[in-house]
C-alpha cells in the first residue's frame, strides 16, 4: 500500500511531462498525491471497517457496499485530485451503477487487498468484487485481479519467475517483453490491459523498490498509475521503501491518510 502511494506520488509530475529516462528527479514542489493515492487509501478504509458476514452472499453485496461507500466518500472529501469522468460522474451520483469501464482505475487502488487477506482465492474475490463496483468490464476486473495476486504472491514469497509465470497463465499478458522494447512506443493508454502488463514488467525488471518506481515512470504514459501499480507490487516484494523516500511522499499525505495507513500497516503487517 505504501508503495503504491509512493509510486503515485513520484509519477505525479511526469503524467504529463513524460520522461523515457530512469535517471529523473523523485521529487519536486510539484509532487502531490492524485486519485490513485485517494482510492487506494479508501480500499484501505474499507477493509479496516468491514465486518465479515457468515453467509457468502452476504458478505458478497456486504463487500461491494463498503468498498461502493468508502470510495464515494474519499472522492468527496478530496474532490480535486483528477479522477476519470465516469467515476466522478458516480461518485457525485451516489450511484450504485457501474459503467463498464475497461481502464486501469480498479487496478490501481486494490493494493491493500493484496496485503489484507490470506489466500490468493480470497484475494481474487475480494479483488473482483472491488472492481465491479466501477469497473465491470471483463478487462477491468482482470486488470485489478492481477495486480492484487502480484502483491500477494510477492509478500509471500513467491519468486518474480513464479509471479510471472501465474500471470501470464491466468491473465493472459504478454510478460516476456522488455522495457526497452516498450518504451520507444509506448503513449498514453489508461486501459488496464495496456497498463497493468507494462507495470508488472516494471517491477519484474527492477532490482529495488526505487529501481521500480524509476524503471515504471520511464516507460511513460499515464506514468503515475504505472509508478502506483509497480510501487505497490515493488514494496510487498522488497518489504520495505527506503526512509528518505517515504518521508519526502508523508509530507505530501493529508492527515487522514496517514491516520488511515498507519491503523491499516498496523493491523497488516505492511
Amino acid at each position: 500500500m505504501l508503495g503504491a502511494i509512493a509510486g503515485d506520488v513520484i509519477g505525479s509530475v511526469y503524467e504529463w511531462h513524460n520522461t523515457k529516462s530512469t535517471d529523473f528527479p523523485l521529487f519536486s514542489r510539484l509532487s502531490r498525491y492524485t486519485d490513485d493515492t485517494v482510492l487506494t487509501v479508501a480500499v484501505a478504509d474499507a477493509l479496516l471497517h468491514r465486518q465479515p458476514r457468515k453467509n457468502w452472499f452476504s458478505d458478497k453485496f456486504y463487500a461491494r457496499a463498503s468498498y461502493r461507500n468508502s470510495l464515494q466518500k474519499y472522492a468527496r472529501m478530496f474532490p480535486d485530485a483528477g479522477y476519470g469522468q465516469m467515476f466522478e460522474e458516480w461518485a457525485k451520483a451516489s450511484s450504485d451503477k457501474p459503467y463498464r469501464s475497461y481502464a486501469n482505475g480498479a487496478a490501481m487502488r486494490v493494493c491493500p487487498i493484496g496485503f489484507a487477506f490470506d489466500n490468493l482465492e480470497d484475494v481474487l474475490r475480494e479483488a473482483k468484487r472491488s472492481a465491479e463496483i466501477t469497473h465491470n468490464h471483463r478487462h477491468g476486473i482482470r486488470g485489478a485481479q492481477a495486480i492484487a495476486a502480484c502483491v500477494f504472491l510477492a509478500r509471500t514469497g513467491a519468486s518474480k519467475q513464479d509471479m510471472k509465470l501465474f500471470i501470464e497463465k491466468n491473465f493472459r499478458y504478454k510478460l516476456s517483453r522488455t522495457l526497452d522494447e516498450i518504451r520507444p512506443n509506448y503513449v498514453f493508454d489508461s486501459s488496464a490491459k495496456g497498463s497493468v502488463p507494462e507495470a508488472v514488467i516494471a517491477f519484474l525488471e527492477s532490482e529495488s523498490f526505487e529501481d521500480a518506481i524509476r524503471k515504471a515512470v520511464s516507460i511513460g504514459g499515464d506514468s503515475d498509475t504505472i509508478a502506483s501499480m509497480a510501487g505497490g507490487i515493488a514494496h510487498a516484494y522488497y518489504k520495505e521503501i527506503p526512509p528518505d523516500i517515504w518521508s519526502s511522499v508523508e509530507m505530501k499525505l493529508d492527515w487522514k491518510f496517514r491516520n488511515v495507513i498507519k491503523l491499516f500497516t498496523e493491523r497488516y503487517n505492511v
